[in-house]
């Protein structure tokens, strides 16, 4: 018997992947990597984590679980273009899958090495140990990936204890934690009674002029692009290139990357950029041109969206952050309460964690300095 987790990782306690187990049903499995055995929190629950390599498989699993679109393995692709490798773990009890966790792992210079990070997850399976599955995944990501830490920002409601040693709240976040989720298992005339009164006005008014709503083709999203350059320039942010955005669209694909817009004739006025699970719809992208705004063309997009992502039988509609300015306050119209998420999460892996929280904030302020020039 191995001695620890190191030992158990190292090898000494691996086994090779021989099909499903005889009581599971069929799944696609055999197609995963390296099957680890890692000891977890609490002591009785026996955790095998195992790395995926295969597209197919992992879709399955993730969606199954009520997953995230952040943990599809289309992001992870759009990301591991960039600066980030993605990798995915699934974390079995006895047969049953119970979470996934796709890990994003950026290289940081010397001598922090690499820094793992989980953009909404872990997804757990209904009833899973959320400390056991997400401390399985930590002890994994401590070993096989190692630098400097973990972050985790898990899709959890504020107040939510994690029960992992040396877990606390993040030095940087990627996310915002206050957003808006609507409940998509609500009936439309339920979600528009919790929208203001002006919302409910400007969504019928919006829908008699002569715009058209409709999702976008493919063809499409160069002219949807044009229209966040606009925006872009008017507001004064910085935009990824445009191939960073139809990388998500062919990544995600058309059912997990689904976009709305607004047109006049054959150009469109304001669009609404989504990630799409079997779950959750969650925003990314979005915005309008003068004329758009002049016809207040949003209203009615975004009720487009929430209603299109209803009928495909989504459980949530996530408009991905609140903060103190005018989207904000466009997007809390259209319910009357806020959530709350338990925001990022940090689990040291060693000395070099202090030096992570002290050079990142410097860097990012010499970055802004820079740009502001």
């Amino acid at each position: 018997m191995c001695d620890g987790l190191r030992d158990r990782l190292d090898g000494r306690c691996q086994r090779s992947w021989r099909g499903p187990h005889p009581a599971a049903p069929a799944d696609p499995t055999p197609t995963l990597g390296r099957v680890e055995v890692v000891p977890s929190t609490p002591a009785d629950f026996a955790a095998v984590v195992e790395e995926v390599t295969d597209r197919a498989a992992w879709e399955t699993h993730v969606l199954a679980l009520g997953g995230h679109p952040l943990q599809l393995w289309g992001w992870g692709e759009v990301k591991s273009a960039g600066n980030w490798t993605a990798r995915r773990v699934l974390v079995r009890q006895g047969a049953a899958v119970v979470g996934a966790a796709q890990v994003l792992v950026r290289r940081l210079p010397w001598p922090l090495q690499r820094l793992s990070y989980v953009p909404r997850g872990p997804a757990l399976a209904a009833g899973a140990d959320r400390d056991a599955v997400t401390a399985a995944v930590v002890a994994w990501a401590r070993i096989r990936v190692g630098g400097a830490a973990i972050t985790l920002e898990p899709q959890w409601p504020v107040g939510t204890v994690l029960d992992v040693p040396g877990s606390r709240p993040a030095a940087q976040r990627v996310l915002v934690p206050d957003t808006l989720v609507l409940d998509l298992t609500r009936t439309q005339d339920e979600l528009q009674s919790a929208m203001s009164k002006t919302t409910r006005k400007q969504i019928r008014r919006s829908a008699r002029t002569e715009l058209v709503y409709r999702e976008v083709t493919d063809a499409e999203l160069p002219a949807c692009l044009a229209v966040y350059h606009e925006v872009a320039d008017r507001a004064g942010f910085a935009l990824h290139p445009d191939e960073y955005y139809l990388r998500v669209r062919a990544e995600l694909g058309p059912e997990h990357s689904p976009v709305f817009a607004a047109f006049d004739g054959d150009r469109p006025v304001a669009f609404l950029w989504l990630a799409a699970s079997d779950r959750t719809a969650f925003e990314l992208y979005g915005g309008a041109t003068e004329a758009g705004q002049e016809l207040h063309a949003n209203f009615s997009l975004k009720w487009t969206a929430i209603c299109a992502m209803q009928a495909r039988g989504l459980a949530e509609y996530d408009m991905n952050g609140l903060l103190n300015d005018g989207i904000s306050t466009f997007k809390r119209s259209f319910a009357d309460h806020e959530d709350h998420l338990v925001g990022a999460i940090d689990v040291p892996f060693g000395l070099t964690y202090r030096l992570w929280t002290v050079a990142a904030p410097a860097a990012k302020r010499v970055l802004r300095a820079l740009q502001r020039r």
